[in-house]
This record gives C-alpha cells, sequence and structure tokens, in this order.
C-alpha cells in the first residue's frame, strides 16, 4: 500500500449509511472500517507485533495515561518515539487518557485546568492537562493524536453530562490549539454529551467548527445497554463531515462493531478481544466459545478449521481447554492471537461487503452464524 506524506481521508464506497474507505499516512494507510488492536503500554498483550501485523491491522493504539506513568514520555522520546520503542512501524493513535483518569486514578479532582490524581500504580502525584496530553502525545510521537476530553459513567444525569460536555469542548479548543503535529500527524476530537441527544448534537456542532482531522465519539461503552450506545451514534451521525474518520472509541463486541459500521462509523478500538483471550474466551464466526467449560476437555477439533489463524485452526478444543484450566501461558497467546484474527476477519468482511453493496445480507449471514453456533 502507498503512503503519503500528509493526513487524508477518502470514502471508496458506501452501501446505506455503511462506508469503506481509507485513512493516508506518511507511514501507512489504514483501510477502513478498521479495528485497532489496543496496545496500552505500548505492547498488544500477549501478541508479538508481526503477529498483529500480519493480521490485518493496519493501526494500534497506545495510551497517554499508561504511558506517561511508565515509562515516561520523555524516556520514550529520548529513545527514538514509541514506534521505533515498541517495533511497530506502521500508525498509531494515542488516547489522550482522559478515560484512564475516569476509570483508573486515585483521589481524583477536577478543575478548569486539568485534573489532579494519584497514580494507580504508585500513588504518586500528577496534573494532567489538556496541554500536557498533546505534549506527552508529541512526545510519543503518535500519528493521530485525542483531545484531551472528560469521560463520565453512564447513567449519570443530564446536568453532570452537560457539564462534562462543556468542559471537554472548552479543553477541545486548548487541544487543538497545543497540538504540535508533524506534517502527515492529526489530532482527533471527541463527542460527549452522555445519552442526551440534544448535548450530543451540540458537542459535534461545536468540534466541526474547530475543523479536527477527525472525530470520535466518545463517552459510549462506560455501562450503558447497546440500545443507548446505537442510539447516540445515530444521533450524532447526520451532523459529522463525510469527508472526515468517525472513531467509537473502546467497543466493542463483534455485534457493537458491525452495527456501528452500519451507521457510519470508521475506527473501533477495545480490549475485549486481548482480554477475552487471556480468561480463556474465544471469538468464533460461530460465535463465543468459553474454553473454561468442561465439554471440551476431550474435544479434539480446532476452534475452526478453515480459519487462516493457526492459532484457530491448528490446536484441538481439548488442548486449549488444558492450557486454560492449568494457567498456561501459552493458552493465553493462543486464544488472542485467535480472538484479534476473528475481529481482523470480521473487519476485511465487511469492507468487502460495503464495496460489493452486500453489506445487509454480510450481516444477516453473521448474526445468524453466532445465533446458530457452533453445533
Amino acid at each position: 500500500m502507498t503512503s503519503t506524506e500528509t493526513f487524508s481521508f477518502a470514502v471508496h464506497a458506501r452501501d446505506g449509511v455503511a462506508r469503506t474507505g481509507a485513512i493516508s499516512m506518511p507511514r501507512g494507510v489504514i483501510r477502513t472500517p478498521a479495528f485497532m488492536p489496543v496496545g496500552t503500554a505500548a505492547t498488544v498483550k500477549a501478541m508479538y507485533t508481526d503477529q498483529v501485523r500480519a493480521l490485518g491491522a493496519d493501526v494500534v493504539l497506545g495510551n497517554t495515561y499508561h504511558l506517561m506513568l511508565r515509562p515516561g514520555a520523555e524516556r520514550v522520546a529520548e529513545l527514538g518515539g514509541l514506534h521505533k520503542f515498541m517495533n511497530w512501524p506502521h500508525p498509531i493513535l494515542t488516547d489522550s487518557g482522559g478515560f484512564q483518569v475516569m476509570s483508573l486514578s486515585k483521589l481524583r479532582k477536577i478543575n478548569e485546568n486539568g485534573v489532579t490524581f494519584q497514580s494507580h500504580i504508585d500513588g504518586a502525584k500528577h496534573v494532567l492537562t489538556p496541554e500536557r496530553s498533546m505534549e506527552i502525545q508529541a512526545l510519543l510521537g503518535s500519528d493521530i493524536q485525542m483531545q484531551f476530553d472528560e469521560c463520565v459513567k453512564l447513567p449519570c444525569s443530564d446536568a453532570e453530562a452537560e457539564r462534562a460536555m462543556r468542559l471537554s469542548l472548552r479543553w477541545a479548543e486548548r487541544s487543538r490549539k497545543a497540538f504540535a503535529g508533524k506534517p502527515g500527524q492529526t489530532t482527533f476530537g471527541i463527542v460527549q454529551g452522555g445519552a442526551v441527544p440534544a448535548l450530543r448534537i451540540e458537542s459535534a456542532k461545536a468540534l466541526v467548527d474547530m475543523d479536527f482531522g477527525g472525530l470520535a465519539i466518545g463517552g459510549l461503552a462506560v455501562g450503558e445497554p447497546q440500545d443507548v450506545m446505537l442510539a447516540m451514534i445515530d444521533v450524532v451521525e447526520p451532523h459529522l463531515p463525510q469527508n472526515k474518520p468517525r472513531y467509537l472509541m473502546g467497543v466493542g463486541t463483534p455485534d457493537d462493531l458491525i452495527e456501528a459500521v452500519s451507521r457510519g462509523v470508521d475506527m473501533f478500538d477495545c480490549v475485549m478481544p486481548t482480554r477475552a483471550g487471556r480468561h480463556g474466551l474465544a471469538y468464533t464466526r460461530f460465535g463465543k466459545i468459553n474454553l473454561r467449560n468442561a465439554k471440551h476437555g476431550d474435544d479434539p477439533r480446532p476452534l475452526d478449521p478453515e480459519s487462516q489463524c493457526g492459532a484457530t485452526r491448528d490446536y484441538s478444543r481439548a488442548y486449549l481447554h488444558h492450557l486454560v484450566r492449568s494457567g498456561e501461558i501459552l493458552g493465553m497467546m493462543l486464544l488472542t492471537w485467535n480472538n484479534l484474527a476473528y475481529y481482523q476477519e470480521l473487519m476485511a468482511g465487511m469492507r468487502s461487503a460495503i464495496a460489493e453493496g452486500r453489506f445487509g445480507e454480510f450481516k444477516d449471514q453473521t448474526k445468524a452464524a453466532w445465533q446458530r453456533g457452533d453445533i
């Protein structure tokens, strides 16, 4: 695939609201819809970077919060930047740290300037502001850098959603101003507003006026049911530019992905496939398979004999069950490999279906196979 010295996005095909295209950057092309494996602390857990690439990933995600705490952004910069540090020469998106400050940090205090918090690792005090978040992302050298925002858990009151949304908009302006990206790098704004349609629309319109390189839908997959999440995507999508990528943050299950793509979303990230793999759960075209269940102990079949993934095709369920029940590291590695392979296969299938004008059929057939299971 060719690359470019600037950041650009082009839609190649549409099927209803679903669309396929490409984000072009100096370090490579991101085919959309895209799933970004999560490399929070400069590693996609239990995977080598060349494995991640071979599965079809064009971009991975790193995180400001975790990398600022350990090993430190300045240290990563001195060692040549995040791409060199983790041996991933392809595009990297970094989350701003706002979600982790909400979900992981201790004694969090928010004011107009930013957030003061204690590290969940050692209790050390830190201050994260829009300017510092963008500085850290610049030191890391990520290709797509996210604005600093406040993410609140759902459900929450409308007043709380409005307060956080307006603060996030003010922080968006500061993040946009502080962005010091090199040619080909860009920054995305984040739509907030809880589960209140009017707030979501107001946030989206204000961010469009700030002319970010792309727009993310944040503050979802934080406790709300799927129907609320999908309703918020439906509310926001008509107000997002057609010529810029849309990124649904922290989502999700295979069903979440296929439903969000049908609503015009281009990019996703989630720890689910790697986390599930470390806990004995496999995602396949037959649906979820819990390898901890005793019924798999005598099953000689692989997870899927037709898969191109070695973990999926070349190891018996009985062996995977044994590894999981024994707590062996290899079990975590193989199931993570399987899960990321399935997620990338799902995204590739959606891209092809959209390009060929059969996305509705693909969606129905995929969901039917999940429901039917591996009989």
